[in-house]
Order: C-alpha cells, then structure tokens, then sequence
C-alpha cells in the first residue's frame, strides 16, 4: 500500500504541476540497458561437448561439416546482425521464389557429395548418416527439409525396398544424383489417413503389357503431392489394382509425369496446392490420371506381381497380410518426422533460453537491478520441463533411429508401433515447446527473423501428415490391444514392446510421496508403468464390454476412443522414459550423470503430473501436490545450468537467432 501511495502522489504530483514535490518522489531515467553475454556469467559443471555427443548419438563430424558447407554459401540467405552471421531462408520471398530457393540448395548440397551413397549403399551407417542428415536440415528449413523427405525415403525408400533388383539398377542412382526428381503420391482429396480405400483404378493390358491408372472421380486425385507442383519427373502412385474383375488392393507403380524439359506428361493432369501457413519452399500439388499407360514393370513388386499374361502373382494369400507387408517399409516417413521435431524444440529452446538469459523486467524491490527473466520461478517452471522433455525424446529418437537402421522382417511391426506412438507424442510436444517459447520470448517472439514464433506455423502439418496423430494413438492402442489378447489367448507372457512390466507383480504407489521417493528412477519407471497397465487393461475389458453388447470390433474402438488415447500416451511415455534411463545407465559417476538425473525425474515428474494420475486414481490430491512441489524446486536446481543444457544441443549460433545474442545492437537504429 505504501509504494501505492507513493505512486499516487508522483502522478498527483505531475498532473496538478506542483513545485514542491517530495525528492523521494522524484521521476528520473533509468540508465541504458546493455546487453551481457551469458558466458561470462554462467558456469558450466559439466563437459558440453560429452553431453552433446550423448544427445546426439552419432555423426558429430558429418553434422558440422553440413553446418559449415550451408554456412559458407549465399544461397543459404546469410545475414549480418548484432555483428553476427545467420543463416535462414527469407520467408519474405513469394512462394515461387522460396520453391525455387529449396531446389538451389538441393543442388548444391547433391554437387557437394552430401547424398553419396544414401540410396546406393546398403547397412546401418548409411541409414545413421541420413538421420544425421536430416536432423541437419530441419535445423535448417522445414521446407528443405520435407523436399528432400519426401524425395529420398519416400519415392527412393519405395523403390528401394518395395521393389526388386532391375528396379534399383533402373532407379536409384539417379534418383540419388538427382536427375530424377521423385515424389510420393499416395494421399487422395477423399482419403488421407485410410489409404485401403484410396479410388485411384489401375487395370492390365494383357496385349500391350501395361498397366492403366485412371482417376475415376474428383475426390481421387491426388492430393498434397510434396514435388507434384514444379519439380517432380517421376512419382510413386498407390493405387487399387484390379485384375480381370478383382480388386487386389492397393499397389504402386512408377510413372513419370515430367519430361526432361520439365513438361507435363500425356494424359497427366496437375494443379498447385498454393500457399500454406508454412512450407511454401514445398511446391505441393494434385494430379489426375487419364489412362496413363506404364511399363508392366513398373509395378512396385517385392510382394506381389503380375504376370505377362495378366496373372495375380503372390506369396501372401491373406490381403491383409499382403497390404501389411507392403507398408511396412513406408514406416521412415514418420521417423523422419520424429526425428524432426526434436531439433526444432532444440532450436527453439536454444533461443529462448538464451534471450531469458540476458533479457531483465521489473525489480523486486526499490532502486535494485531489474531480474533476468530466466531468474523468476515462474520462467523457470515454463521452460525447464520443455527442456528436460526434449532430452528426453533426444533419448528416445537415437533409440527408434538404431531400431530402424538395424531393422529385420521380425521386427517391422515393432518399428510401426513405436514410430507412429513417437511420432505423434514428438509434434505434439513440439507444438507446446514452440508455442511455449514464443509467448516466453515476448513480442520479439513474433518477429520472423527470430524464428521462434514462425516455426509454428511451419511445423505445424506435422501433427497430420505421415498421420494424423490421434488416429496414430488410436493404432497403437488397437496394437497393445491385440498383444494383451495374443498373450491371453496362447496363456504366455508379455514380450516386446517393453511390456514385459505386465509380467511383474502390478507396482504400488506409497501413500506418501517424499522428494526422495520421487527422484527414485525405480519408482518413477514403476509409476509410468502401473498407468500403462491400468490402462491397458481398462481398454481391453471396454473393449470386450462393447463387444458383448453387439458392437463389432472396430465400433468397439470407437466407443473407447478416449481411454485409447490416454493408453497410446502412457505407452509412449513409459517407452520414452526408459531410453532416458538407458541413456543415463551407460555413463559413470560424475557431474554429467548428476544433471542428466535432475532432467530425468523433472521429465518423470511432468508425465506424473498429467491429470491421467489423478483422473484414474494413481496420485491422491495430496500427492499431486507434492509432485508439483518437486517440479519447482528440479526447476531451481537446474538453473545453474540452464546455458549448458542449451549449449549441448549442438545448434551452431548461425542456425539461432538474433534474439540468442545481442539483441540492443541487432535492433539499433544504426541497423535499420
């Protein structure tokens, strides 16, 4: 009240234009604001560079040798401010041009050797080098990012794993030197998700040996075609294939929509997607088939054939099998995107951290310093979860790329659970971390050249494309379902998947929860995992309750769309948590292990923290206290090594921000 009124009595003051105002009321200037590089003030207790090589998990060199080749050249857009070079595309540009600007620098990343070998060469270091590669780019542009995405995995993973020998002799190494241009096009107006009922018709030509591929209505075309607009020669086309009367199912064939001097082909029809709230680097498009005639040859055959003569030609009788077998290879998509999403919740954070670390408001008391924004609690408790989140899925993500890259048929529908169950909880997070830090970088948040705030639109497509996220949930729940019954069926344990936590005796939580108890890896892991099987096993009797009531199995997971929902997060973050504990089990004692530890219960606290605990009776309201009592205080304790977390993510300051750095000289008159 007192400072109330002393407010009061200044505006009094002035707005009646007294003489004689008290000196202690007197309004005077604060002295200018000057900007500190956080280095010369925060300490840092741990080796960055061993931190990095742990989050990162492989390709440290390849990764900076890309940062330096996409540094040193203009056609990555480098800028001068605050006295310091970054890079980013200019997202002022039209759509055309940003197009154009991705294809440039795909060129010159192709003439500089960077996709030696990424279809060409076979085993797990290639695939780790493409991860790395990708990670890169992200950093990058999404849109560099998505193009190559969609040009490499997509139309090159196709041919390379859904076809046989005399198509990668044909294909690859021009896909890969980039004088073929591919693209992906498998998404109708009219079916996104449920790709078994895509409208597209392919019929053969026993005479001629061809396969003809027709859109029979409007809501067949193709539709979100990443490529199809501007740049794409050739693309892969799912479509149903009918022989002699009988649907087959959805297959793939190769056809080239563009010739070498970049005209539509005969009989291809293609219109532009136009512009989007992001990725307009992407020239997105839609495509109509009249009668386009292909190569018998060109069918995508490693499951199934058709003969010369026009017979149905496979191993898998079953369609469902056959339609599974056939996809299986497709799952790198939403790796990608996973993977993705992490370094864009890195380079947000790696922004915002270090704005919070220089920028100050308000004082807490009269005539003292203002405090950094990194300094109040209420910051800390905004960012630090995000941060202890993405380490977290950094984990998580070196775990599904080596599943990937060390794949075998046995192990194909366990890299479809975990890379859809983590691709959804990866965007979804990122989401919430690039919103987070926009508001938490203020108006500055908002201006483009910060990245922060134009990175959500950007990314936003992820939590759809390559699947939308709730239907991806939705999968992974029917999933579990499906091993809970196969385990009760054949009376046999749980195996894979990480549910061998079924097996065990179901875990208790103690009535009382100390700080001790909640820093304790075993409780943690016991906690993520008693939500899991609580939920599973409620999901499995909804499921069977409806099914007693006449609904069919699929109008049974529709009624119990909620609790799948609830099982696919626990699933996804029990299965997260334990990479974290993984990852912190391979290094010795020391200060390393210490901060790995304090983000690894802050990251078991905020999953604790979720309302499942309390809606489905894990937490007592008391309990749910305490843990919110544990995430402010791991929130404090890492403060002192808020630059260093950041700092480990590798991101070199180029690929930042202005705001990252000095941003009074960057926003000086002198500059405008």
């Amino acid at each position: 009240m007192e400072r109330a009124f002393q407010r009061t009595q200044v505006l009094t003051n002035h707005l009646l234009q007294s003489s004689s105002p008290l000196p202690s009321q007197t309004l005077s200037s604060n002295a200018c604001l000057s900007y500190s590089p956080p280095e010369l003030s925060e300490n840092c207790a741990f080796d960055v560079k061993e931190m990095r090589k742990l989050i990162d998990g492989h390709n440290l060199e390849e990764r900076d040798w890309l940062f330096g080749l996409m540094k040193q050249s203009e056609l990555f857009n480098p800028k001068v401010k605050g006295g310091k070079v970054f890079v980013s595309p200019d997202y002022n540009q039209s759509m055309e041009q940003q197009r154009e600007m991705t294809l440039k620098r795909i060129k010159y990343l192709q003439e500089r050797g960077v996709f030696k070998g990424w279809l060409t060469e076979k085993g797990e270091e290639i695939e780790m080098r493409k991860f790395a590669g990708f990670e890169v780019f992200s950093i990058y542009d999404h849109s560099l990012f998505t193009k190559l995405g969609v040009h490499f995995p997509m139309w090159g993973g196709a041919i390379q794993f859904c076809c046989t020998k005399h198509h990668h002799d044909k294909w690859l190494r021009d896909t890969e030197n980039y004088s073929i241009k591919g693209c992906f096009a498998m998404t109708e107006l009219g079916h996104g998700s449920n790709i078994r009922s895509l409208e597209t018709v392919t019929t053969y030509d026993s005479n001629a040996g061809e396969f003809v591929i027709n859109t029979p209505c409007e809501s067949a075309q193709k539709f979100w075609i990443g490529g199809a607009a501007k740049h794409a020669t050739h693309t892969v086309v799912f479509s149903q294939l009918h022989i002699n009367g009988i649907n087959q199912g959805v297959h793939a064939f190769i056809v080239q929509i563009r010739d070498v001097d970049g005209n539509i082909c005969p009989n291809i029809r293609i219109a532009d997607c136009g512009h989007k709230i992001g990725l307009n680097g992407v020239d997105n498009g839609r495509i109509w088939f009249d009668n386009v005639r292909v190569p018998r040859e060109n069918l995508l055959n490693s499951v199934a054939d058709v003969s010369p003569d026009g017979k149905y030609l496979s191993s898998i009788k079953n369609p469902d099998q056959r339609f599974a077998a056939f996809m299986a290879p497709m799952t790198v998509g939403r790796v990608n995107i996973a993977i993705g999403a992490v370094y864009q919740s890195k380079v947000a954070l790696a922004i915002t951290i270090r704005y919070a670390l220089t920028r100050r408001a308000f004082s807490l008391k009269p005539n003292e310093p203002e405090v950094l924004l990194l300094d109040y609690p209420s910051h800390q408790r905004r960012l630090f979860p995000l941060v202890a989140k993405t380490y977290a899925m950094s984990f998580a993500a070196n775990y599904l790329k080596v599943l990937y890259a060390k794949r075998t048929p046995q192990s194909n529908k366990a890299i479809h659970i975990i890379s859809s169950s983590f691709k959804a909880t990866f965007t979804w997070n990122n989401m919430q971390i690039l919103q987070e830090c926009r508001e938490a970088c203020g108006g500055q948040g908002l201006r483009t050249e910060n990245r922060v705030g134009h990175l959500k639109g950007e990314y936003d497509v992820q939590s759809t494309f390559e699947g939308d996220n709730f239907l991806l949930m939705q999968l992974v729940s029917k999933a579990l379902f499906a091993e809970y019954m196969a385990a009760q069926k054949r009376n046999k344990v749980f195996k894979g998947l990480g549910l061998e936590h079924m097996n065990k005796p179901c875990p208790v939580i103690p009535s009382q929860l100390t700080s001790t108890t909640l820093r304790c890896s075993q409780f943690q892991m016991n906690a993520l995992c008693l939500r899991e099987r609580d939920l599973l096993n409620r999901f499995v009797a909804n499921v069977l309750k409806c099914k007693a009531k006449g609904e069919n199995t699929e109008q049974a997971f529709n009624s119990c769309y909620e609790l799948a929902k609830d099982l696919g997060r626990a699933f996804s973050e029990r299965a997260i948590f334990q990479t974290f504990v993984e990852a912190e089990s391979t290094l010795p004692a020391g200060s390393l292990k210490d901060v790995l530890g304090t983000l690894r219960s802050l990251y078991a606290s905020i999953c604790i923290e979720d309302v499942s605990f309390l809606r489905y009776g894990y937490l007592s309201v008391d309990n749910g206290a305490n843990v919110r009592r544990e995430i402010t205080k791991l929130c404090n304790e890492l403060r002192p090594h808020a630059l260093a977390l950041i700092s480990s993510f590798g991101i070199p300051d180029a690929f930042l921000s202005p705001i990252a750095f000095n941003w009074i000289d960057t926003n000086s008159w002198s500059l405008v």
